[in-house]
């Protein structure tokens, strides 16, 4: 069935609690700022709808609304590198010293040794970013060709086919690239891009067994996910009663949003824990396979950029106190 074990990551998960509860934290902070942002908003538009009819009130408090909740997206999309960069990598940094069944330094909170560890493998927010948004490309190339060979199989309704394994796959390898990044962490690299270019090949030519785990998780994942949303649906549905001129479909958008906050808080690091796991064991004594790289180059233009930002790329110096520490 898959290759990892449900037990080993929860237990793995327990122990990076801390990280668990910053999740918990940042997520559930951002749904409820993205219902007090819209609530705030239909209530101002709710306002400025007094001075005319009933008509022109359900619009001002609906265009309140949809601009609170629009300011509050452009300010997470501003946060996105720093939630990246402190959150993701961070927790995904502690989860393979204990992967690694490694004892954390003493003396040392978990978030100070996981922005430590960060820092040292990625200098600066942007760097993991960049890093980040061409490994996306190189999956979804990965992606396509696994899709080109399922639509070359005789199987009537192999156009519709090729559609649900083309969604599926997409959902499916949401999991993997925060692993890729992972591999810079517990390789110790000082080349962000060419360890990414690495594990990247390691991944392609095991792409089986990896997305044959990666489809599990997403099943695993995806059905907890609509199983909070429609846990959510009441007190999501209170939420819009208190909101003035309140609107049928903002029941929906907050359960969502607190179901999309469940999941990016502890269905995901789960998953990615899973997923590290099988990864690491599944290239376990090999090395890239040339045949595999000159494939990714020929596929994938992001992955060519990837080699020669891999290439060019020069380590920040370390600093005289970090020399010393050495």
């Amino acid at each position: 069935m898959w290759d990892f074990s449900v037990a080993r990551a929860l237990g793995l998960m327990l122990k990076t609690l801390p990280f668990v509860i910053l999740r918990v934290a940042v997520y559930f902070g951002v749904a409820v700022a993205y219902v007090l942002a819209t609530g705030t908003g239909a209530g101002i538009g709710w306002g400025v709808g007094g001075f005319g009819d009933e008509g022109f009130r359900a619009s001002t408090t609906l265009w309140g609304g949809v601009i609170g909740f629009g300011l509050t997206a452009a300010v997470m999309y501003l946060l996105r590198e720093y939630i990246l960069y402190i959150v993701k990598a961070g927790h995904i940094a502690v989860l393979i010293k204990l992967l690694d069944g490694e004892r954390m330094p003493e003396g040392r909170s978990q978030i100070t040794y996981a922005r430590e560890e960060v820092t040292k493998r990625f200098a600066q927010a942007s760097v993991l970013f960049g890093v980040d948004q061409l490994v996306k490309g190189v999956l979804r190339a990965i992606t396509g060709l696994v899709r080109g060979i399922v639509s070359i199989l005789p199987i009537p309704g192999a156009q519709q086919l090729v559609s649900v394994v083309q969604a599926f796959l997409r959902i499916a390898v949401g999991f993997i690239d925060e692993v890729i990044l992972a591999y810079a962490i517990r390789t110790k690299s000082n080349n962000a891009w060419a360890s990414a270019q690495t594990a990247l090949v390691l991944y392609a030519q095991n792409y089986k067994p990896m997305l044959k785990n990666a489809a599990w998780l997403a099943l695993i994942v995806y059905g907890l996910s609509f199983v909070v949303f429609l846990v959510m649906l009441a007190p999501a549905a209170l939420a819009v009663y208190l909101i003035p001129g309140a609107w049928s479909a903002g029941g929906v958008i907050f359960a969502l949003l607190f179901a999309w906050a469940v999941k990016a808080a502890l269905l995901e690091p789960f998953a990615i824990t899973c997923m590290m796991d099988v990864y690491f064991r599944t290239i376990e004594g090999q090395v890239p396979d040339p045949a595999w790289e000159a494939k990714l180059e020929n596929l994938s233009r992001k992955f060519r950029t990837l080699k020669e930002k891999a290439a060019t790329y020069q380590p920040p110096r370390a600093t005289d106190a970090e020399t010393a520490t050495a």
